[in-house]
């Protein structure tokens, strides 16, 4: 049987804790902010030096037909006109839980997180990448848990971005690195905990639901943190048995349930006799030998412990 287990623990992963393992520290590529100005300032600006550029140019061409003096001017006009087209690469919009990776002839030169129109360096290209909270599925896995036993087990991984170079530049796609290591450390927490009947103070992966979520988060977020990915929030979404052992697991399940029931029945039966023969004495009701205690308590317990109603037999004898 499948259970949802919520998780309330929330895991940020510290920068300075990725493994690297074959790699030097001083390559880690940080996030910085890029030079920017508010695009409508730049673009005021644009068209002040275009608006300037067209009357250069223009009073040049009249000042060569009457003069032959307006050379410069129109050489003016024309550098300002190509000089306002090519700053139009400069602007890009950013949207609300959105960022704008920026490079410059492949260097990086920052990201943008201000929203809205927003001018750079032109020539520049310029990258999406989202900050806003995401969340997935793990795909169902198999594996064996710390006793042997074949369990299926799914999570869900709440995560942002944190750092957007980290996210870009340090992995190869960290949409895909995030869900393969959230399936990695899915599969190695399921493989330290028992799925139940743990020994005394373990923690098991139906009964330590919490500590268990707790310490998915924990591991995801250190392997991603190379990835500059923050794990919010883990869920365990499914839990059960693997199919070939299911049913034997679910008759034990039933076994014990019937044991802890008999228990129950048999310990309720005795606190119920040791009343009644209690009561007798006390209230001097009739006298009782060893003998009739001894079948008085036995048809008491049949009758309270049988699973069928009793059939009642009346002695009209002496």
């Amino acid at each position: 049987m499948s259970t949802v287990i919520p998780s309330q623990k929330s895991v940020a992963a510290d920068p300075t804790v990725a493994s690297t393992y074959g790699r030097s520290a001083g390559t880690t590529i940080t996030e910085k902010s890029a030079p920017s100005i508010p695009g409508l300032l730049g673009l005021l600006i644009l068209l002040l030096i275009l608006a300037y550029g067209v009357y250069a140019f223009v009073r040049g061409v009249i000042d060569v037909n009457d003069n032959g003096t307006g050379a410069a001017n129109i050489i003016i006009g024309i550098v300002l006109i190509v000089v306002a087209s090519l700053f139009q690469s400069a602007f890009t919009i950013v949207q609300p839980g959105d960022t704008k990776v920026v490079q410059f002839f492949g260097s990086y030169v920052g990201t943008l997180r201000s929203t809205g129109l927003r001018m750079t360096y032109p020539f520049t290209s310029k990258r999406l990448v989202s900050v806003k909270v995401r969340n997935f599925e793990t795909r169902e896995i198999k594996v064996n848990d710390s006793q042997g036993n074949p369990v299926v087990i799914g999570a869900i991984i709440v995560w942002q971005v944190r750092d957007t170079a980290q996210s870009v530049f340090q992995v190869e796609s960290y949409e895909k690195f995030v869900h393969v290591q959230a399936e990695a450390a899915l599969r190695h927490i399921a493989t330290v905990h028992p799925y139940d009947n743990g020994e005394e103070g373990e923690a098991t992966l139906r009964g330590a639901t919490d500590q268990v979520a707790d310490e998915l988060a924990r591991e995801v977020a250190e392997r991603v943190a190379v990835a500059g990915v923050d794990i919010i929030e883990t869920r365990i979404s499914s839990l059960s048995y693997a199919p070939e052992i299911a049913s034997a697991m679910l008759q034990r399940q039933q076994a014990q349930a019937v044991l802890a029931a008999r228990a129950k029945i048999v310990e309720g039966a005795v606190t119920m006799v040791e009343s009644a023969l209690s009561r007798i004495e006390r209230e001097d009701i009739v006298t009782l030998d060893d003998d009739r205690k001894a079948a008085m308590v036995s048809n008491l317990l049949v009758v309270l412990c049988s699973d069928s109603r009793a059939m009642p037999t009346v002695n009209t004898g002496a």
